[in-house]
């Protein structure tokens, strides 16, 4: 996500800071920074807690983006906040801000393994060509929901998305997979 933000606003990640690839700039008027954290993904909050620490950060201007197998493939929400969803890297978000759950998350569905796969084998596995569209599709929508986000704020922003979102699973399960 923040590969395909960074591209469409031209923002530079240039800086390594708290084991993250780091870049600032601007969208609109609105300052912009942003972070992908260079841990394992299990352990993304060693690299997020610390660079919201040293930037001074509240939490509510925060936003982290996630994976999210109860999600359809490309299928996106934006939450205000929440717990885990047993989700080992906000787990380990959530611990370094000092048990805060109080930011948002822009979650990016990649679907339930097939059959009796096991969760981390599908995690770690490559997208198919259907799923890999789909996925670049999310993202692309990622993008504009982030820049609306910028100018108009989490609870329109979320409010508008969401309704976009809804039933955009079934118009996907109707296209081949």
């Amino acid at each position: 996500m923040i590969d395909a933000f960074v591209e469409s606003q031209g923002i530079p990640m240039n800086t390594i800071n708290c084991k993250a690839i780091f870049g600032q700039g601007f969208v609109g008027d609105a300052p912009l920074l942003l972070a992908k954290p260079q841990t394992y993904m299990n352990l993304s909050g060693e690299s997020t807690g610390p660079l919201a620490a040293y930037y001074k950060l509240p939490l509510n201007r925060v936003i982290v983006f996630h994976d999210d197998m109860n999600l359809p493939c490309g299928v996106l929400r934006l939450q205000h906040n929440g717990g885990h969803g047993s989700h080992n890297g906000l787990k380990s978000v959530i611990y370094h801000f000092r048990g805060n759950r109080e930011f948002a998350r822009l979650r990016i569905g990649i679907g339930r393994p097939p059959g009796q796969m096991d969760p981390k084998a599908f995690l770690l596995q490559k997208f198919n060509t259907i799923a890999r569209e789909r996925i670049d599709t999310a993202l692309q929508e990622g993008v504009d929901v982030l820049k609306f986000l910028l100018s108009k704020g989490l609870t329109e922003s979320a409010r508008r998305f969401n309704t976009e979102q809804k039933y955009k699973h079934i118009r996907l399960q109707t296209l081949p997979a």
